[in-house]
């Protein structure tokens, strides 16, 4: 199992010849990664190379790095009970000269750049990377629900899997205890499996338990129309005439309420333009519906005590809109309070925003050399960011009950198996075409395996308004609709014509339905795939 010389692949068969290196088969016929030519520690800025101490374990002063297999991975433990550690990096040694592509994913969202990229300008892969040859396709990932946020980078001699034990800006204080911080896993296409099929394959095993929701989920939201300036009145008068075009009773649709009923920093207190969310669910539901909102966990009351909030950071610094320190008890009450309240209101699904960047400061396209400023720290340093992020998920997820939660600008891989539903791209637009094409298509083109395999994947709403040309939200409708992935629409109501009101009509009886997922066909070369398999036949679009 391990490996010490260089392994020289071709061209032709290097996903293939790269995973028979890297990995062996254990006693039950499962591929594992082998052990790690090298372990390294980053402890005050510096990586530190941790020596092989015997069996499975690397380890420097009392750092101490085990890998033990448990299922189908190899599951790393730490153990730093002195410094206070930023990162471990595993590393295995291989040599390639060969032409390949690779796929990663992002820290959350995607912002319109997810593409099969050559090896040699790949950059960091969050949480999984897929390596294809032009016949195979080697996966190297860690499952979800890590307490580490991790990357791997293929190099030119090497292999390398990152995970990030910061707590905040500094390192995270272990103490005395081990942190289980991810469990790798790997897999390689069968005979004639495609890079689509086998990354759909391999999202199942990153999450063994995925949570979803018991039906399809479409419906409307009312941001991409209004933008905030709602009021209960908009949202009665668009929940009814978009009423008219549910066709599946039995599967009703969901009319969300995005941002501008609350208080503008007390999502517990709805403003004089709802004056009773309550009633505003009922309203909705006695026209047919299923009433959402949206809502941002993080934001603090301008009045709140200095012990709660987060220290101010770049990018986190309007004084406008303080946030909490989601490692402080009041913080994560609060929290478990309004999604209990939101509840309690009649709604049947919660959209909650903005979590990573109030957490870090940054959004995922920043997050290139580091995921956050360096230096600062929360109340808690003795857990890492990913643990606090599952902590914060995990009182959403208990004080929700029954409600269907989608989070969005929420981390993948820490979403999967705890939220029915994930927005996986940043936003698209009702005002202009080209970001629904940057945002909507590729997002869903390259991140549709992990539709109904981590969560239900949600590519953002389908503007309908008079600012986009409907010959184009046309077509994302279509997509939409029949991706088997969650369909949501932001109508402009006073320009719904007869071809509009039948399109609508006819994506929600599709999407109330299962369908199979839509198959990207053309994107291992087309960052913005225009051929799709479609409920078994190819479609074509023409996003330009």
């Amino acid at each position: 199992m391990l490996r010490r010389n260089f392994i020289k692949l071709s061209a032709v068969g290097m996903a293939s010849v790269m995973y028979s290196r890297l990995t062996y088969a254990n006693s039950v016929g499962v591929q594992m990664i082998n052990h790690p030519d090298e372990a390294w520690a980053l402890v005050s800025d510096k990586w530190v190379k941790l020596v092989p101490s015997g069996g499975n374990d690397f380890g420097y002063r009392d750092i101490k790095i085990s890998l033990k297999t448990s299922g189908s991975g190899q599951s790393v433990y730490v153990q730093s009970p002195t410094d206070e550690l930023q990162a471990i990096k595993l590393k295995w040694k291989y040599q390639t000269t060969g032409y390949a592509k690779v796929l990663g994913d992002h820290y959350e969202r995607s912002y319109g750049d997810l593409a099969w990229k050559d090896r040699e300008v790949s950059g960091k892969s969050p949480w999984y990377a897929l390596v294809y040859d032009g016949k195979n396709t080697a996966c190297f990932g860690v499952k979800t629900g890590c307490q580490t946020i991790c990357f791997w980078e293929v190099k030119g001699n090497a292999l390398e899997l990152t995970l990030d034990t910061h707590s905040g800006g500094v390192g995270v204080k272990l103490g005395r205890r081990t942190l289980h911080a991810a469990d790798i896993v790997t897999a390689q296409n069968k005979a004639g499996e495609s890079p689509y099929f086998m990354a759909t394959r391999f999202c199942k095993k990153m999450c063994t338990k995925p949570r979803l929701p018991k039906m399809p989920v479409y419906g409307i939201n009312d941001w991409y129309v209004v933008y905030g300036n709602n009021s209960y009145q908009t949202i009665k008068d668009q929940t009814s005439v978009m009423a008219e075009f549910v066709t599946n009773h039995g599967n009703k649709p969901f009319s969300v309420i995005d941002d501008g009923w609350q208080q503008p920093d007390d999502f517990s207190i709805v403003n004089d333009k709802f004056k009773d969310m309550h009633k505003m669910a009922d309203e909705i539901k006695g026209l047919g519906l299923r009433p959402g909102l949206w809502t941002r966990p993080l934001i603090a009351r301008l009045d709140d005590k200095p012990s709660m909030m987060a220290p101010i950071i770049r990018g986190r610094d309007d004084a406008k809109a303080p946030i909490l320190d989601p490692t402080v008890p009041e913080t994560i009450e609060r929290v478990r309070r309004n999604i209990k309240l939101y509840r309690d209101w009649g709604y049947h699904m919660v959209k909650h925003d903005y979590s990573t960047y109030d957490v870090f400061g940054r959004w995922g396209f920043q997050m290139t050399d580091s995921i956050t400023a360096p230096g600062w720290k929360f109340s808690d340093q003795t857990r890492t960011n990913a643990e606090i992020i599952n902590n914060l998920y995990q009182a959403i997820r208990e004080s929700a009950g029954d409600m269907y939660i989608i989070g969005c600008n929420t981390v993948s891989h820490l979403s999967a198996g705890v939220f029915e539903l994930n927005r996986i791209g940043d936003d698209t637009s009702g005002k202009e075409w080209p970001r629904t094409r940057k945002m909507g298509v590729n997002t869903l083109g390259f991140r549709m395996p992990q539709n109904n395999t981590f969560y239900a994947a949600d590519g953002d709403c389908v503007g309908i308004t008079k600012d986009v040309a409907w010959a184009k939200s046309k077509q994302w409708l279509q997509l939409v609709a029949e991706s088997g992935s969650p369909l949501f629409i932001s109508a402009e109501v006073g320009i719904l014509d007869a071809d509009r009101k039948a399109a609508i009509k006819t994506a929600f009886t599709q999407a109330a339905k299962v369908q199979p997922n839509g198959e990207p066909l053309d994107w291992l070369a087309n960052q913005f795939p225009n051929k799709w398999k479609l409920n078994n036949r190819e479609v074509n679009f023409n996003w330009d």
